[in-house]
């Protein structure tokens, strides 16, 4: 998946995050969704998401790789979660979508 030579700018500034080196990669816990979300909407998280905390919002999630507690976390809120790849798939433009750093 290189996602850098996209022609989409956000998919371009998701390729360019997850290119960088391991020891910089994200790390998203799941209160940092709750407080960056109206809910309803699809964010994309270029690393992991982490399930420290709680959300109480519907919420489609893309990211790297999800720990198991934030998987159950989403999907208790009623929200799906998916790897990048699937998301790129189903919106190659990257329009309404937000990237949760």
């Amino acid at each position: 998946m290189d996602l850098s030579k996209s022609k989409s700018k956000f998919w371009f500034a998701v390729g360019k995050r997850l290119s960088a080196p391991r020891r910089e990669r994200i790390a998203v816990n799941v209160s940092q969704l709750r407080r960056n979300i109206v809910g309803g909407e699809t964010v994309v998280v270029p690393g992991k998401l982490l399930g420290a905390g709680e959300i109480d919002r519907k919420v489609t999630v893309a990211a790297y790789q999800f720990s198991e507690t934030a998987v159950e976390k989403i999907k208790a809120a009623s929200g799906k979660v998916m790897l990048i790849e699937e998301l790129l798939d189903k919106d190659k433009v990257g329009k309404k979508l937000k990237m949760v750093i």
